[in-house]
């Protein structure tokens, strides 16, 4: 299994610069790659990492995509000086020459592939290339919008060609549309390409009508291009999150990509001075989480844009931290979507139900009067983000964003638990020394701690010789995870209901104030949740007598296909979206008898969850299947998922479940929106 993240930087590249002055082109300076080298050395990231070295892409190679008469064009300028470089520049929107841009610009595409290279080895399991000049604006047959030549596009044609690929993504979350990759591969169904960007119904540049949600691709590519436009600026974490639950995701597990690869744009993150989102550097640690989970962790991410130095740096170090398998920040900020973005996820949504299964059942409509056309932004040196935190001066001249984030990440980053992964002696199972990924084996609890452990909050256990000790493997693994000694574990138990119930009010005696339980299987000991300290949510085969739903206890009904995997859109339209909302200080899975769900749908919780409550995951299982208790701590040690097999949709039966369950809880827990039709 591959392991390992390779980091790619060449200060050469900084070599690209403006010689005249121009107000478009001059944010786009060379100490733009120089800051987030210096902080990714700041956070110790750099030595983390394995080392790649960049080479000039070939000119076969950047032939893959651009025509020979652009490669030539842009060889030409090496000798010119600045008055002919300045002329030259003038035939492109938004780019200049430097005699050094040409070497920069290969460079940047033989980084782009050597990363590829990188990852598709083996060699390392995921990286990032950080590149310039950036590549996603730029054309068949001309530079644009700071790009010469289309690295990330270059890249995609270079895996098919080398590695015979059939399927890649390519997911753009750059403040602007990728208008250049979008054209390259508008009529390819090899490649999957997801752009958001800042739109204002064209009034934002590149201002093209084929950047709406309505360009889906064309021919054969139909539905395989998705666009997902934003009307209004200063969108935040939720609009981003919910983007990827009810839109990106859902299509990219259909699809089932062979290679990820990102179009990292940063200018969509707060303080940005062309994007004006709202976005904070840890939202991009999630984004690049749920991507790791697709392609067997084949993870290639290249920078774009972003122009705001500090922010532009934290939120690649915040990446680069993902791709590490660090536990992930919690993310910050209300979790409730705003009526903008739910209009433009209803519209995507609306547009591509002719292409996806998963979106066969779904009432899918679209929005045509849409609530920001009477209130449009037209200027883009204004202002209206929601909380007044976009890129500002004081009196003094100082820049807030710089002490917002100065203040923001010292809250958010925390000190990584010296143990990933913990266990006891499994005894019905399997030596965990067997086990694919590492699993530190800790001593379990004896009697006497066991007792002396519960008998100040649950001393009607204490008698109970034979409960006590379905507890010790549980609450040893829990009292780990309490004190941060471990970020996650795995417990047996022959009893997972008792073992789960007592875990729960062990950890609101210990102070979390919320606590989020998925219990897989058959169970009928379920601890209150009135007070909103326990969120549950109950994946069983069928209904519960005398148990329905309400805004702290969930019963999911379902049943696994037989012939496939169809708990995705079960995982992605409802859990993750409810468990986002309520953001968990601790997550506790059990699996109990009769279970409802196969091994590759309980990976597939524990793998997309574990971008929640800084990773703290306690599993409790109590069937002793040897590959069940393998996946979970390979899923729990961050390994990438398994392949699941070709996507079956779901029956209209268990759509309408979700479409009900969503109806009913979607104003408790509003990262559910996705539809303005849904009484929002």
């Amino acid at each position: 299994m591959a392991s390992g993240t390779a980091l790619i930087y060449d200060e050469a590249m900084t070599r690209h610069k403006l010689l005249w002055n121009d107000p478009i082109c001059d944010i786009e300076v060379p100490e733009r790659l120089s800051a987030s080298y210096e902080q990714l050395q700041c956070y110790h990231l750099v030595e983390r990492c394995i080392p790649v070295p960049a080479r000039e892409g070939s000119e076969e190679e950047i032939l893959l995509v651009h025509s020979s008469e652009h490669l030539e064009a842009a060889k030409s300028t090496q000798a010119m000086n600045e008055e002919e470089l300045k002329r030259i520049s003038g035939n492109y929107d938004s780019f200049f020459f430097h005699p050094n841009t040409y070497h920069c610009a290969r460079l940047a595409v033989g980084a782009a592939l050597q990363l590829v290279d990188s990852v598709m080895s083996g060699k390392v399991c995921n990286g990032m290339a950080l590149v310039r000049p950036p590549g996603h604006h730029s054309q068949r047959n001309a530079a644009n919008g700071f790009c010469l030549f289309n690295n990330v596009a270059i890249a995609a044609e270079y895996a098919k060609l080398k590695y015979g690929l059939q399927r890649i993504l390519i997911v753009d979350w750059d403040v602007h549309h990728g208008q250049g990759t979008q054209y390259i591969f508008e009529e390819d169904p090899s490649v999957l390409y997801f752009s958001w960007h800042r739109y204002e119904h064209q009034e934002f540049w590149p201002s093209l009508k084929e950047s709406d949600y309505d360009a889906v691709g064309l021919g054969k590519g139909k539905g395989f291009n998705i666009n997902l436009p934003w009307n209004k600026v200063g969108m935040g974490n939720s609009d981003y999150l919910a983007a990827f639950f009810h839109v990106l995701l859902p299509m990219a597990f259909e699809f089932d990509p062979e290679l990820v690869l990102v179009s990292s744009g940063y200018d969509s993150g707060i303080g940005d001075p062309e994007g004006q989102m709202n976005a904070t550097p840890e939202v991009f640690a999630h984004l690049t989480h749920f991507l790791m989970q697709l392609a067997h962790g084949k993870l290639c991410v290249i920078l774009e844009g972003g122009y705001h130095l500090r922010s532009l740096s934290e939120s690649v170090c915040m990446t680069v931290r993902t791709l590490l398998r660090d536990p992930l920040p919690q993310v910050t900020g209300e979790m409730a979507p705003c009526l903008s973005a739910i209009e433009s996820i209803q519209n995507v949504r609306a547009a591509h139900k002719p292409y996806w299964k998963w979106l066969t059942y779904e009432d899918t409509s679209f929005l045509h009067n849409l609530s920001t056309k009477s209130d449009l932004v037209k200027t883009a040196d204004t202002n209206p983000c929601r909380d007044d935190e976009a890129k500002i001066t004081d009196s003094n001249g100082t820049d807030r964003i710089e002490r917002f984030l100065e203040l923001h990440m010292k809250n958010i980053v925390f000190p990584v638990p010296p143990i990933k992964t913990a266990t006891t002696e499994l005894k019905a199972s399997a030596d965990p020394n067997t086990f694919p990924v590492h699993l530190h084996v800790v001593k379990e609890m004896d009697k006497n701690e066991l007792e002396a452990l519960v008998s100040d909050f649950h001393a009607d256990l204490v008698e109970a010789n034979k409960t006590l000790l379905f507890l010790g493997s549980t609450l040893t693994i829990l009292d780990k995870i309490l004190k941060k000694e471990v970020c996650s574990g795995i417990a047996e138990s022959p009893a997972a209901s008792a073992s789960v119930a007592v875990a729960l009010r062990h950890s609101l005696h210990f102070g979390f104030q919320r606590v989020l339980c998925i219990f897989v299987g058959d169970t009928d000991i379920m601890p209150s949740t009135e007070d909103g300290k326990i969120l549950i949510i109950h994946v069983c085969k069928k209904e519960q007598t005398g148990k329905s739903s309400s805004k702290h206890y969930v019963v999911l009904n379902w049943k696994e296909d037989a012939d496939g995997n169809d708990f995705f859109s079960a995982v992605l339209g409802f859990i993750l979206p409810v468990a986002y909302s309520y953001q968990p200080n601790l997550i506790i899975i059990a699996v109990g008898a009769n279970r409802s769900l196969g091994i590759s749908g309980i990976s597939l919780i524990i793998g997309l969850l574990q971008g929640l409550a800084e990773s703290r995951i306690l599993a409790v299982i109590e069937d002793t299947d040897i590959n069940l208790m393998q996946s979970v701590a390979k899923a729990l040690a961050g390994a990438s998922m398994p392949h699941f097999g070709v996507h079956v949709p779901p029956t209209q039966e268990k759509v309408n479940q979700i479409k009900k369950l969503r109806n009913q809880l979607q104003q408790d827990w509003k990262m559910l929106q996705c539809s303005v039709n849904d009484g929002i």
